[in-house]
């Protein structure tokens, strides 16, 4: 009598579900060491996919010589359980490993290094187990097919759907990285030994001790269970040690928005979320206004000077670091401040000043958590200030308030006269083609949307922008005048500071750099001219700016579906602590679209010339390559889709960090679904013809987002914006699970050997999607666009599609 439940299932659910669990947790713990820093996101995958790739491939020749494989399923569930955890410790102690100052990001090669030696034990693993369930899965069904490798791939995507959804709603607010990995391997030892229960009753002894041994390392993980709080903790303390040695580690909380861990140095108290700095402070004692809060006191009144009377001020961030505070000794009517987490201001309160925390209580202050930029989007207020205090946009989540979509919603907002105030880290002579691309980026933004815009400052550069000409003051005594009418008393700022704030000199060179860089071509990797040694009054080039070329606006605005932004910062960051690591960035500045056609042409004519060679000797050298083309460049698809998909919900909803898991499971839930229908439903699963229709589907698919993305994101419902891009993220996975099937059936038909078959086109599907990977997160998404991600995939299933379609013939 045949089982309704083979006792294999639970194996291969739990194989899918500690690779969800182990990709999340390695990727949010990898994401605090990398700073938050989403262009690591592909350089994760990549490594992740490529290791399971190549494990998958050695556990293909391994199983052919195996006649029990049940045994070596032991070891590697035994295996993975004790290095899941072992990885994340290393992570943390990651930075130890590279000579690197306190703060400075890592280089593409250092992230990459460090990427591909940490998956590789976990990954390994996980790909010889998925094809040696295969083979236990066809042995049970008595068949010489590859139908067991299909229901093992369902089964396995399955287990990743329960997985994501499981951390997202449960494991992710209730235990901590270490216990999410020790559970999740738990579950796979649990699982391998439900597998094996039917034979120990006519075990050996050598049997009966690998048994006993893998019941007793479920043991011991659940008695250390409760003691890996105190393994996390003292995790944690290792990697502040090693990433900042002069910071001793207060305390970490974990938030749906990243680990936020507060650091004290002498006075000082530090709070950094997913490994990047948010702000700092001088302690509850501090009874003046210390230098860790000074530039949030001039931001606050350098900004609201430049307003005749602000009665209504939108501050969003910056409000536990001084700047709430400073505006609040203005004479203003209200104060919406938002906050996104509000965990970082529950945890901030013990070490904020007094005056700060008097602030946050003052009737007119209204403390809303959420999300500036959802808040601006579908708020009905309107201000005569919105003042953006984030850190610098060197994230693609920190980028969103730097974009021209955010710009136009933001000037909805405002009353007639209002102004918009926004700053970025810089340097006083802007000299660095990395610092003048990011500041001329975010002035060009700016101007696209706003009738004038300011630029200010020195090593902190202030963006003024407003709709009424002549609205900002460029000379100290017209400020310095309306700072000494409001009758404000502070000890951390003088009426003096415009003086400084507003230099003449200074003030005109910054002006004439940022106006005139980014309008000529290749301005992005030649850095700005040589400007005339004493350039016009400020109102002179507002009028002179009339005058100049265009902007190139491919390199110089940035928008969310093309943060190039974000990767202006990134380099300049580099830049400045790492400068002999920064080339990789401007290498990557020149890539150009067209550059894919010598690519395409290489498919097409290998695909022709085997054409040819097959036909003259009778071989199948043709078919074969276009079968490995299929499933290669499904894999690379859709991870680009996964990665355009992923970007965008970023830049709509502002925090994957906690959605990552769902969106996954989402995923793979469509993975699932397809793989179950083909499996089911197609009878001729080894016909050329279908898998071609299946390529072409995809590129038609992949076109499609390209057009719906931009669209959807700009709805300002947010549930039928999550809607929309979840039916296309399920709709990608149920294409990518429609194809796996098929490939198998083709493959097999050509070798004539089921475990070779499934190792290599489980393998080359993830060779495809970390290629997808690395492209679309590192180099299409940044300089060419999200919608860019989107015509990579299309392109790449329809040069599938033509290569099977010259190399279609009977072969069965």
């Amino acid at each position: 009598m045949t089982r309704r439940i083979p006792l294999h299932l639970p194996a291969v659910i739990a194989l899918g579900l500690v690779c969800q669990l182990g990709q999340i947790v390695f990727l949010r713990e990898l994401l605090m060491v990398f700073h938050g820093n989403e262009l690591s996101i592909g350089i994760i995958l990549s490594a992740w996919m490529i290791w399971v790739g190549v494990g998958s491939r050695v556990g293909a020749i391994i199983v052919e010589r195996l006649s029990r494989p049940i045994y070596l399923v032991f070891v590697t569930a035994a295996a993975a359980l004790c290095t899941l955890p072992a990885t994340i410790l290393l992570i943390r102690a990651l930075r130890g490993f590279f000579d690197v100052l306190p703060g400075a990001y890592l280089s593409f090669l250092d992230l990459s290094i460090s990427c591909f030696i940490l998956m590789g034990p976990v990954c390994l693993l996980l790909g010889v187990q998925f094809v040696l369930l295969a083979r236990v899965w066809r042995e049970n069904d008595r068949v010489r097919d590859t139908s067991g490798a299909a229901k093992t791939y369902i089964g396995e995507a399955a287990g990743h759907a329960v997985g994501g959804i499981l951390f997202t709603f449960l494991l992710v607010h209730h235990l901590n990285s270490l216990q999410s990995a020790v559970l999740a391997g738990m579950l796979m030892v649990g699982a391998t030994l439900w597998l094996t229960r039917k034979t120990r009753r006519d075990a050996d002894l050598a049997t009966a001790c690998k048994h006993l041994a893998l019941t007793g390392l479920l043991v011991a993980s659940g008695i250390a269970f409760p003691f890996l709080e105190d393994v996390d903790a003292w995790g944690y303390r290792l990697q502040w040690q090693l990433f900042a040695p002069e910071y001793r580690l207060i305390a970490t909380h974990q938030s749906k928005y990243g680990a936020i861990s507060v650091v004290q140095r002498e006075d000082q108290y530090s709070f950094f979320q997913s490994g990047r700095l948010v702000f700092s402070t001088a302690g509850p004692e501090a009874t003046t206004v210390a230098l860790e809060e000074q530039q949030g006191v001039v931001f606050a009144h350098f900004s609201l000077a430049q307003h005749p009377n602000p009665r209504r001020v939108l501050l969003i961030g910056g409000g536990l670091r001084g700047t709430l505070r400073e505006i609040a000794r203005h004479p203003v009517e209200r104060i919406d401040y938002i906050e996104l987490d509000h965990v970082l201001t529950d945890v901030a309160r013990p070490y904020l000043s007094a005056a700060t925390l008097d602030a946050l209580e003052d009737r007119r202050v209204r403390l809303i958590h959420t999300d500036g930029r959802l808040f601006v989007k579908t708020s009905d207020e309107t201000y005569d200030m919105i003042i953006v205090d984030v850190p610098d946009p060197a994230t693609a989540v920190l980028n969103r308030c730097y974009t021209k979509e955010f710009f136009r919603e933001a000037q909805a907002r405002l009353n007639p006269g209002g102004v918009f105030v926004i700053g970025v880290t810089s340097t006083a002579d802007m000299r660095s083609t990395a610092a003048a691309n990011r500041n001329a980026t975010i002035y060009h933004t700016l101007r696209s949307v706003f009738a004038q815009v300011l630029p200010a400052g020195g090593r902190f550069l202030y963006f003024f922008a407003a709709d009424l000409p002549e609205q900002f003051h460029v000379d100290a005594e017209t400020l310095r005048a309306r700072y000494l009418e409001r009758n404000i008393e502070t000890e951390g700022f003088s009426p003096w500071n415009y003086d400084i704030l507003l230099q003449e000199a200074p003030l005109r060179r910054i002006n004439w750099i940022i106006r005139h860089h980014g309008r000529s071509e290749g301005a992005h990797l030649t850095g700005p001219a040589v400007g005339p040694l004493f350039p016009d009054p400020v109102p002179e080039q507002d009028i002179e700016e009339l005058r100049l070329p265009p902007v190139e606006q491919r390199y110089f605005i940035n928008s969310d579906f093309k943060p190039i932004g974000y990767y202006y910062t990134l380099q300049f960051w580099n830049e400045l602590t790492r400068a002999d690591h920064g080339q990789a960035f401007g290498w990557i500045l020149r890539v150009q679209p067209w550059w894919i056609a010598p690519m395409v042409g290489v498919f097409l004519v290998a695909a022709l010339l085997l054409r040819l060679i097959g036909c003259r000797r009778g071989n199948r050298a043709d078919t074969h390559f276009a079968v490995i083309s299929a499933v290669f460049t499904t894999g690379l698809s859709i991870m680009a889709l996964q990665i355009a998909l992923l970007f965008s919900f970023q830049s709509v909803y502002g925090f994957v960090y906690e959605m990552v898991g769902l969106i996954v499971a989402i995923f793979m839930a469509g993975l699932a679904l397809g793989a179950a229908t083909t499996h089911r439903f197609v009878r001729h699963k080894s016909s050329l013809r279908i898998l071609g229709a299946v390529q072409l589907l995809v590129a038609l698919f992949a076109g499609l987002i390209a057009i719906a993305l931009p669209w959807s994101a700009a709805m300002e419902s947010s549930r039928v914006v999550f809607i929309s891009f979840s039916a296309m993220t399920f709709v990608a996975g149920l294409f990518n699970g429609a194809d796996f099937p098929l490939a198998m059936a083709c493959c097999m038909a050509l070798n004539k050997r089921v475990e070779k078959a499934v190792g290599i086109v489980y393998g080359v599907e993830l060779f495809g999607a970390c290629a997808g990977a690395l492209l679309a997160s590192v180099v299409v998404a940044p300089v060419l666009g999200i919608v860019g991600c989107c015509l990579l995939a299309g392109i790449a299933n329809a040069v599938a599609f033509l290569v099977l379609l010259i190399s279609r013939r009977s072969y069965a």
